[in-house]
């Protein structure tokens, strides 16, 4: 479950990137996170964690002092005994906003679940620092994470691996690389398990900004794939055997370009706002 926030506190922003997000030019995706996060007085803390290139961290820190933050800073975190330091947590503590970079995300998971820095960002986000991540880092976002599996389009009893993730929400499955790397059949597979959240694909360069309303926003310039399990009225998934498709009846599926929207409380799509272009 995610933390429980301060009495009147509006909850920070989980902005989930289906990873290859643009940095250079536009720079949609990034250029939104900054102005959540503050904008000219935005303090953003790079977690380059999942990956093992040392330069992912200052890269991010470079982008996002292009775009003229207060203070952008890396935190690179490589093992569990640095999850474990003070100056991490006061670094998670006095941000406006966390940035987890892409890579594996079972480093990722591996190395700070449970520990004190994880346990900051859930709280901190409780209490309305914004929390982002692309790749790996939107997998890990949830509190249960697609950790791996089968590409193509067909649900199959073994069709993805599960680990636990943040917990910064329970209402919501992330996969991303959704299109380019064709994930249709593990998210199916994942919202199958337990047909209570909401199974959000991500594709490249395309993000949702999900509020503390429960409503997200997508932004890129892909396209998001909801898979509303609300309808669903048989699954076979019990008596299927391994490596056998899966029947799923009632599912509800949305395809989502930039500018539109999702009720996650009360599954509702809603096309772009014109006044909005």
């Amino acid at each position: 479950m995610p933390s429980t926030g301060t009495p009147g506190v509006s909850r920070g922003y989980i902005v989930p990137v289906g990873g290859a997000e643009k940095k250079t030019a536009e720079m949609p995706i990034l250029k939104r996170f900054v102005k959540i996060a503050g904008g000219g007085d935005a303090r953003i803390v790079v977690i380059p964690t999942a990956s093992e290139l040392e330069d992912t961290g200052d890269r991010y820190v470079d982008l996002f002092e292009g775009l003229y933050v207060e203070a952008a800073r890396s935190l690179p975190i490589t093992t569990r005994e640095h999850a474990m330091e003070d100056e991490c947590v006061a670094a998670i503590e006095d941000a406006t906003a966390v940035f987890l970079t892409g890579g594996n995300q079972l480093r990722l998971s591996t190395i700070l679940g449970g520990s004190p820095v994880a346990k900051a960002i859930r709280r901190r986000n409780a209490d309305g620092m914004h929390v982002g991540g692309t790749s790996a880092g939107a997998a890990i976002l949830p509190e249960h994470m697609i950790a791996g599996g089968r590409s193509g389009h067909t649900p199959r009893v073994d069709g993805v691996v599960m680990a636990p993730g943040l917990g910064l929400t329970n209402r919501l499955l992330i996969d991303q690389h959704f299109r380019q790397r064709d994930r249709l059949g593990r998210l199916l597979t994942a919202v199958s398990f337990n047909p209570f959240a909401v199974g959000v694909g991500l594709d490249e360069d395309t993000a949702i900004f999900l509020g503390p309303d429960g409503s997200f926003e997508v932004v890129g310039s892909g396209a998001v794939t909801v898979v509303d399990p609300t309808g669903l009225t048989y699954s076979s998934m019990d008596s299927a055997a391994p490596k056998e498709p899966v029947s799923l009846i009632g599912l509800q599926l949305h395809l989502l370009a930039e500018g539109a929207r999702y009720d996650v409380e009360t599954r509702q799509a809603f096309a772009p706002d014109p006044s909005a272009q």
